[in-house]
């Protein structure tokens, strides 16, 4: 046998056919390894549970700063995994179903609004990952800053779509650590959201690649012999944190300093009575009496701690304030309302009874009351509240302006008639929308009455606010006034969400807040967002409750009749946030659609491809 063949290869001809070599490799790390969907199932369930146990009824507030960091890791790698669009929306819907499923106590017909709007916020989840992934990997922003600007612009969204639902935003998870969420008042709530995300985004940035491989959200990839040597050190991961860390530290001094500015003064004393009616007595006409004479006795207890003004919660007074235009015709009348009678229009007999409650009580009243206004050729409803003053009788009266979609307001009712089953006890017909915010004078404070669920709406609370301050110059609104009646959902966590997110609107505006609710929970919440335990808590139901909590298990009393007592806590501090509304979330919102838009644009158009697993940006 001959010698072998000895082939060699000059340095020219290595140097012409090594790129080939490599371009080879190029093509082959392009093309896309298949990851198992089980890691997007996996992690996106996780950060349901975690978000769902987060809020009430767990209200493990600690878990919302993690909340998020399963759901973060199919936003890392520059493959999208497998499932992750379905992940997360069924996963999200699951865990939304199971934080909203106080809805459904309300009435069987609630049970489709339930899951209507289970399905409608789990829509958020999949649009969220899509967008940070757009954000991240086609246009190079950085990881812990798209993440929070994309989560807070959808939370902007939320609460303006279809008449909004500010409810659950990430950043009301931190409402017992006070000193944090002192920033709403610069920025909203929807600042301690930001710092909320942008720490999950840190923390999920620096998890370990290997984790990703194990759970399938990145693929194994094959030895590569021709590139072996050491990585780079990873600079940005620490920058992450440390940028995390300073927004956490910055807004934990701003708060203790703004705190220490506070210096609280005694306001009006303030009554609240709360009963304890489900929705169904209330609608009940047999129970009318009944509902009228336990808050008359409610209120003739609170009399003797000499109140300034005493408040009943939402549509407690049952008989309606009827008013009409002069040019109606009593057949028109007859035509409109065919359940009340022409005398009953023309007759003062609830202004007078209003009135002589008030003057009974020695203190001014503000009540929940329907209002029913007659004009040629229309009948307006209002769910309306009304003060009314011992020495001059009905003074003032404000229409509820926000209505509750499919509980107030149902859209395209006309068009759709099927969608009046969404709603219970026959409510297709709704409820009018209040024109303006109106202001209810006491003495020499002024106050500003909300009702329902118009205490959870920021931009609303803080619109209403600011209009009636530049109304009177040098005379700014004391307080917010909530009338609620909450009897629909039972006890259930429905009614801590409820006043979780009111108290945001303390910080945003630095206005304290009194709040009446049917069944609870009600209560007096000063401008840093604390609820404050009165000095007087009456248990009408005689069972030895003296405190707004319950000793044993910490948690807010609930469905009792109820008196409390306080002087409410003046404010003397101004507000960014007031003054200037949403700028800050209105920034991440307009940030959100540029993303939108421009991923919409094909990427051929952009003249750069995406990055390369080892350039993400953190």
């Amino acid at each position: 046998m001959g010698e072998p063949a000895v082939v060699t290869m000059t340095t020219r001809d290595t140097e012409l056919t090594e790129p080939t070599v490599r371009a080879i490799i190029s093509a082959a790390r392009a093309v896309p390894i298949p990851t198992r969907s089980q890691g997007a199932w996996i992690t996106a369930g996780l950060s349901g549970l975690l978000l769902w146990a987060s809020f009430p009824p767990l209200d493990w507030g600690p878990l919302g700063w993690i909340a998020l960091v399963p759901l973060l890791l199919l936003i890392r790698p520059v493959q999208r995994p497998r499932g992750t669009l379905a992940s997360t929306f069924v996963c999200g819907f699951l865990s939304q179903l199971f934080l909203l499923q106080w809805l459904r106590y309300g009435d069987p017909a609630m049970y489709l609004a339930w899951i209507w709007l289970a399905f409608y916020i789990a829509l958020y989840f999949p649009v969220f990952v899509l967008l940070c992934r757009a954000a991240v990997h086609r246009f190079g922003v950085p990881f812990t800053l798209a993440v929070p600007t994309i989560w807070v612009g959808l939370e902007l969204l939320r609460a303006h779509l279809m008449t909004g639902f500010s409810w659950y935003y990430l950043g009301h998870t931190q409402y017992r650590f006070t000193e944090l969420i002192q920033i709403s008042d610069l920025v909203g709530a929807y600042g301690v959201s930001f710092i909320v995300a942008a720490s999950a985004a840190a923390l999920a940035a620096i998890l370990p690649e290997s984790l990703l491989t194990r759970l399938g959200i990145v693929p194994r990839q094959p030895v590569d012999l021709l590139d072996n040597g050491p990585r780079p050190t990873n600079w940005r991961a620490p920058l992450a944190v440390a940028f995390s860390l300073s927004l956490v530290a910055a807004s934990l001094v701003y708060g203790y300093v703004r705190r220490a500015q506070a210096a609280f003064t005694a306001g009006p004393r303030i009554a609240l009575i709360q009963g304890n009616f489900t929705s169904q007595l209330k609608h009940d006409p047999s129970e009318a009496i009944s509902l009228f004479n336990k808050h008359y006795i409610m209120t003739g207890a609170a009399v003797k701690y000499q109140p300034d003004v005493i408040v009943w919660p939402e549509t407690m007074y049952r008989n309606p304030l009827l008013l009409k235009s002069p040019n109606v015709s009593d057949a028109e009348l007859l035509r409109l309302t065919p359940y009340v009678s022409a005398a009953a229009w023309k007759s003062s007999q609830v202004p007078e009874a209003l009135h002589d409650l008030s003057r009974q009580a020695g203190a001014a009243l503000i009540i929940g009351i329907d209002t029913l206004v007659a004009e040629p050729g229309s009948l307006k409803h209002f769910n309306s509240a009304v003060l009314t003053l011992p020495d001059r009788g009905v003074a003032a009266r404000y229409d509820k302006m926000h209505r509750v979609l499919f509980g107030e307001y149902i859209p395209l009712k006309e068009t759709l008639p099927f969608l009046r089953s969404f709603v219970p006890y026959g409510m297709g017909v709704g409820i009018d929308a209040g024109a303006e915010p109106q202001v209810f004078r006491c003495k020499d404070w002024r106050l500003a009455p909300l009702i329902c669920f118009e205490d959870t709406v920021p931009h609303l609370v803080r619109g209403a606010v600011a209009k009636l301050n530049d109304a009177t110059p040098g005379k700014p609104i004391d307080c917010l006034v909530n009338l609620t009646n909450d009897g629909w959902f039972h006890g259930s966590s429905g009614l801590d969400q409820h006043l979780i997110t009111a108290l945001f609107r303390c910080v945003e505006c630095r206005k304290p807040m009194v709040r009446a609710v049917n069944t609870g929970i009600s209560a007096v919440i000063d401008g840093d967002g604390m609820v404050v335990e009165p000095d007087v808590y009456l248990d009408v139901d005689n069972k030895g409750r003296t405190t707004m909590r319950d000793p044993k298990t910490g948690r807010w009393n609930r469905q009792l009749n109820a008196v409390l007592v306080d002087s409410v806590p003046l404010d003397n501090r101004s507000s960014l946030y007031l003054r200037f509304g949403d700028w800050f979330a209105g920034t991440c919102g307009f940030a959100t659609l540029l993303v939108l838009l421009a991923s919409l644009v094909p990427s051929r158009w952009l003249g750069r491809p995406p990055y390369a697993a080892h350039e993400l940006k953190l």
